[in-house]
């Protein structure tokens, strides 16, 4: 793939809460092969992880100056305040960047993103090489974010959430139909038969020819996920959106996010515990954080998507750091905050 064309080519990865986002995007830098990249991370909530993440990464092609993290904001919707300002200050260095990926938030919609390479002081500088959708499987094999009336109808019954004109249905196939190539993520947590079944509905999904391949843990080669070269933004009217008749808005009243403080702990055992009881009992989209294990000198890193929960430790905490936790919660607004942090307390 040719790096130093005259536009710097840029990555939109999107792909709804838990879908492997992050993952992916760490892999791609663990796999840059000298490429000089940088990462912005767009998150929603006041609380960053999945930019801190990378940020402490540990690997030579993601120095903390080449990750921006941009939070307290959706860029879908803050294109003009944050996006363009962040983007230019990065082409504006005196060694800017040969790729830029952009992680956006779980909850954002990709195209008025794709839009904003038209604004005049990006679209020579800038191209949109290709939009990559990450899709969690095992969560569209349970029906919650399926474009598939039959197997909706199926699942009303046991999830409510459901309902066609939900805005969580709305966000998950407005990403995959933005998307150049769709990544149907966490094929180890399916079955042959699932994975077929899963295949078939996105597949339904796409309004257009477009590549799906399957991954764990996003480990693709790069040269199937960058090197797209397709300019999405000369190419809109071929990715419809929900919101198009609203001039890309949407709106994140629906959902809210806050932080719940852990103090360090002497196992974590009994907290995952809680913390998966309180998911099953209340509407939580995801979860996400670090904790502080005595005796451990590394922080341990925890996912949490629906009943599936993932933990590994990290890099070691600093020297003068507060050895206390936290976790970010996220769902759907009016969540008994009250209540899901009382059962993660204990």
């Amino acid at each position: 793939m040719n790096l130093q064309a005259a536009k710097i080519p840029t990555t939109i990865i999107t792909g709804f809460l838990g879908a492997g986002k992050t993952t992916l995007v760490r892999h791609i830098l663990g796999n840059a092969g000298g490429r000089r990249l940088a990462v912005i991370v767009n998150e929603f909530g006041s609380r960053g992880v999945d930019g801190e993440i990378l940020q402490n990464c540990g690997l030579e092609n993601c120095p903390e100056t080449d990750i921006v993290e941009l939070a307290n904001g959706c860029l879908c919707c803050t294109v003009a305040d944050d996006f363009v300002p962040t983007i230019e200050a990065l082409m504006d260095r005196p060694n800017p960047p040969e790729y830029i990926l952009i992680e956006t938030s779980g909850l954002a919609l990709p195209k008025p993103l794709i839009k904003a390479f038209g604004w005049p002081s990006i679209r020579s500088r800038l191209t949109v090489d290709g939009v990559i959708a990450v899709v969690d499987g095992p969560a569209v094999a349970a029906g919650r974010f399926a474009d598939d009336p039959e197997e909706v109808a199926r699942q009303r019954a046991a999830d409510p959430s459901l309902d066609h004109d939900n805005p969580l249905a709305e966000v998950y196939e407005d990403q995959i139909r933005a998307a150049d190539l769709v990544v149907l993520n966490k094929t180890d947590l399916m079955d042959a038969e699932t994975l077929e079944r899963v295949t078939g509905m996105i597949q339904d999904s796409l309004p257009r020819a477009v590549k799906l391949v399957t991954a764990t843990d996003g480990k693709l080669d790069l040269d199937v996920l960058l090197g797209l070269a397709v300019a999405a933004e000369d190419d809109l009217a071929a990715r419809p959106s929900h919101h198009d008749a609203e001039d890309g808005e949407h709106e994140h009243d629906d959902f809210e996010s806050f932080v719940v403080r852990v103090p360090e702990l002497d196992a974590p055992e009994g907290l995952l515990t809680r913390v998966a009881a309180a998911v099953a009992a209340h509407d939580v989209l995801r979860v996400k954080g670090f904790l502080a294990v005595r005796a451990k000198p590394l922080r341990l890193e925890i996912q949490g998507v629906g009943s599936r929960f993932r933990q590994n430790f990290t890099r070691a905490w600093a020297l003068d750091e507060a050895r206390d936790g936290h976790l970010v919660v996220i769902g759907r607004r009016g969540m008994d905050r009250a209540g899901i942090e009382a059962m993660i307390a204990g």
